[in-house]
């Protein structure tokens, strides 16, 4: 298992949508998550002093071919059709490597 961590921001006009979303994510989308080995899956929201907001998320991946699933996943038309409701409430970071939407984190600690 690998634990993963991302970021990106929101826009403020955006929060509420994106909460609503989220509070009723489609169940196709959510198989397909689990399908491509991905559990423990949580996105926090967070306002910081630089006045935007920016979303955290944390999963854990269990598969073997993490590019692979994610491939899978990003060729399911209902994911498609998720993204693109989701991401125009989201504004990627200036300095995200390149092919990433949500930009990686280090991982400096972690306790089990």
């Amino acid at each position: 298992m690998k634990r993963y961590g991302t970021v990106i921001g929101l826009k403020a006009e955006k929060i509420e949508e994106y909460k609503q979303l989220h509070a009723a994510v489609w169940p196709d989308v959510l198989k397909m998550i689990a399908e491509c080995n991905i559990r423990n899956y949580s996105i926090y929201l967070r306002r910081l002093p630089d006045g935007h907001h920016y979303l955290f998320s944390y999963f854990e991946y269990t598969g073997r071919d993490f590019d692979a699933d994610m491939a899978r996943m990003a060729a399911d038309p209902t994911t498609q059709k998720w993204w693109k409701v989701c991401m125009p409430c989201q504004e990627p970071l200036a300095d995200r490597a390149e092919g990433e939407w949500w930009a990686g984190m280090d991982e400096v600690f972690h306790v089990d």
